[in-house]
Parts: C-alpha cells; sequence; structure tokens
C-alpha cells in the first residue's frame, strides 16, 4: 500500500441544537474574548444569537464580525484581522458558510502569528501558530470546517489559497438547526457541491489519494444522495438536513486528504468572475467534465455510481454503470430546480476563451484531474455547459 497522510479536525460535534450551548462546548478552548466571524444575512437572521448567549452567559466577551461576503475579499480579510486584534481576540468563532468559515481560518492564524499573507498563499506554506478556532457550519456543502484550506478572492477576479494543517480548527460543530432555514436553491447547490467533494477526491490523481478518503467519498455520497431531494423539498426535516450535513463533513475529510480536480478549476472563473454562487459553478460543469474524464476513469466512476443513485446497480458493465451516473447528476441539478448551462446564469458565449485560459491557473487543482486538461479542452468543456 502506498504511504499517505491524512489530516482532520480534531474534534467533532454532531448533536442538533449544539450552537446554543457553545460555551459548553468549545469555551475552554476559547478563552474570554471570542471573534465571531459571519456574515449580513446570518446575522440579521439571528442565527448567530444563540451561541452569541450562551458564550456571554458563561462569562466570555463576544465581538461580531458581520461583514463577509460571498467569495470573500483580501479586504475583508485584512478588515477582520485588524476588528480582532483591536478587541484583543483570544479565540475564534467562524459560523456560517464556506465564506465565513474560510475567513475565520485566516483571521485566526493572521492574528496567532502576525504572518504574512503573502507568504502563506499556496501548499504547506503557512507556518502557524493560530489563535483557538472553532467553526459551526450553516450549510451542507463546502465542508469547510474540516479541510485545511481557505479560498480568498485578491484583486478583481483571482481566487488564492491558502492549503495547510494550521488551519485545521480545533472543533468542528455540526447542528442540523442551524441549515434549517437554509433555502430550496441554496440547500440544492450546496448539496451538489459536496457530491462533487466525494465524487473528485474518490478519483483524484493526487499521491495522497488513500483508502480513508475513499471510503468517506463513498459514505459521504451515500449520504447526500439519499437525503438531498428531502432536504431540497421539505427543509424541515431535521433528519435530512443532518445527514446532508454529515455527508459534507465526510466529503470533507475525503477532499482535505484526496484534493479535488478539474470541475473545481473550471468553476473558479465562473464564481470569481460572474459571482456565481460555487455549488452552483461546480454543479454546471460537473457532467461535461465528468463526460470529458469518463475515458480514463469510467471504472472508478462506476465504483460509486451506486452508492448515490442505487438504482445504477441494475446496470451492467462499467462504462454504462459510469454513463448512467453522469447521468443522473445532470438529472439531479434539473429536478432541483438549478440552472444547468452556463447561459441560464448570463454567461455571455464569448466569455468562454478567457475562462478557460483562467482556468489553467488553477494548476494544483488539474494536476489531480484523471485525464490532462489543456486549455483547448477547458475551452470545449466550457462550450458543452454553455
Amino acid at each position: 500500500m502506498a504511504p499517505f497522510i491524512f489530516n482532520t479536525t480534531k474534534s467533532l460535534v454532531f448533536e442538533t441544537g449544539a450552537s446554543a450551548r457553545l460555551a459548553e462546548v468549545a469555551g475552554q478552548t476559547l478563552g474570554k474574548s471570542v471573534l465571531l466571524v459571519t456574515d449580513p444575512g446570518l446575522r440579521q437572521l439571528g442565527l448567530a444569537d444563540p451561541a452569541i448567549a450562551s458564550l456571554e452567559a458563561a462569562g466570555h466577551s463576544v465581538a461580531v464580525f458581520d461583514k463577509v461576503e460571498a467569495d470573500p475579499s483580501r479586504e475583508t480579510l485584512m478588515q477582520a484581522v485588524a476588528f480582532g486584534r483591536s478587541v484583543g481576540a483570544t479565540g475564534v468563532v467562524g459560523l456560517g458558510g464556506g465564506s465565513s468559515l474560510d475567513v475565520s481560518k485566516l483571521v485566526a492564524l493572521l492574528l496567532g502569528s502576525d504572518e504574512d499573507l503573502d507568504e502563506a498563499w499556496g501548499v504547506a506554506q503557512a507556518k502557524g501558530p493560530r489563535l483557538p478556532l472553532v467553526l459551526v457550519p450553516t450549510t451542507a456543502g463546502t465542508g469547510s470546517e474540516v479541510t485545511p484550506v481557505s479560498i480568498i478572492t485578491v484583486g478583481a477576479e483571482e481566487k488564492r489559497g491558502v492549503s495547510s494543517p494550521v488551519i485545521l480548527p480545533d472543533i468542528a460543530v455540526l447542528d442540523a438547526d442551524l441549515t434549517v432555514g437554509l433555502p430550496a436553491h441554496i440547500t440544492a447547490a450546496t448539496g451538489v457541491d459536496a457530491m462533487v467533494h466525494a465524487i473528485e477526491a474518490y478519483a483524484s490523481k493526487s499521491a495522497n489519494n488513500n483508502p480513508l478518503s475513499k471510503m468517506l467519498a463513498r459514505e459521504a455520497l451515500r449520504l447526500l444522495g439519499a437525503n438531498i431531494e428531502a432536504a431540497v423539498f421539505n427543509g424541515q426535516d431535521k433528519g435530512a438536513r443532518g445527514a446532508m450535513l454529515l455527508g459534507s463533513m465526510l466529503a470533507g475529510q475525503a477532499f482535505a486528504n484526496s484534493p479535488v480536480a478539474a470541475v473545481h478549476a473550471l468553476a473558479y472563473p465562473i464564481g470569481g468572475t460572474f459571482h456565481v454562487p460555487h455549488g452552483l459553478s461546480n454543479a454546471l460543469v460537473l457532467p461535461h467534465v465528468l463526460r470529458f474524464n469518463a475515458p480514463g476513469a469510467h471504472a472508478l466512476y462506476a465504483e460509486i455510481a451506486a452508492d448515490a443513485f442505487p438504482q445504477i446497480v441494475e446496470v451492467e458493465g462499467s462504462q454504462a454503470r459510469c454513463a448512467a451516473f453522469i447521468d443522473a447528476l445532470a438529472d439531479l441539478s434539473k429536478h432541483l430546480g438549478m440552472q444547468t448551462r452556463l447561459r441560464d446564469v448570463n454567461i455571455p458565449e464569448d466569455a468562454i476563451g478567457k475562462m478557460a485560459a483562467d482556468s489553467m491557473i488553477q494548476q494544483r487543482l488539474l494536476v489531480n484531474n484523471p485525464r490532462a486538461v489543456t486549455e483547448r479542452d477547458a475551452f470545449n468543456i466550457y462550450k458543452a455547459a454553455w
């Protein structure tokens, strides 16, 4: 068996209502002065209030930074760092979707180490230490609560990442109560995003692809495939919501150690240039990238097809099963009410050339793809998706 490294979050709490007793769950880890990072929408909805009340009742001071936007910018990150420094933060809580969690990771790093952000970009460049960090996801999609990665938008369009075990949190809190009010279209997009994480982790060409990631990816697909429709169409179903959170987390553990590939690489220009949400960006190119990969990866996709879609077990032959899997994923997006074409999200056809060129910047992801992707290949994939 090939050697591998597997890193993940030290402690996981899976419990409906756990965020409302955050002081009990994580107070000793965070210290007395807590910086809570979230977005304005969640702040307005009051989703952070029970966690804040729990901490304050236990004697912690809580300062709230609630300016995180989708595809968070470097400017927002540095504002959060400055705010955290001004309040003397001893620990950081990230509560929200992937954007808030990603910002929280780097806030904890920069407050804890005074590290230069420009020296932390890339893989294993962040040195730390960081402040104590607790992440509380409010969507079932990114798996950011168990990944050593933070993605930040630099300048007008470029996305840069920090990838280092140093920014894995101390505690991840999975509370289905926080996802019950999530709108159907966000539930759908984030759920498909989590499925992409599992699929790409399983088929990743990374030298660190490993038995643990493969096992986690398959269980993630079983949970996500069995529960995504219930979560989308009956958002009050806490059983389905909890299963989606767990599936998203397992997919996050998988791809944190067996990294994602061309679906994500081609999704980034869609989000960075046209500000399409990340999960939807992935869904738009997913079937087209998998069809491109199929000549070399059909056996891998056939192995996981029935995990997500049990009816595919009746399809014989790896190529036929792979084709059925890709078709089922495309049909799922449509069934869930998602846009399925680039033109559906107002991306003009004449933007395809630039997006293809921009996707080539993501070599850290493209090297993990089962099939090599050239700029011409990317152009053709976008063309098929348009």
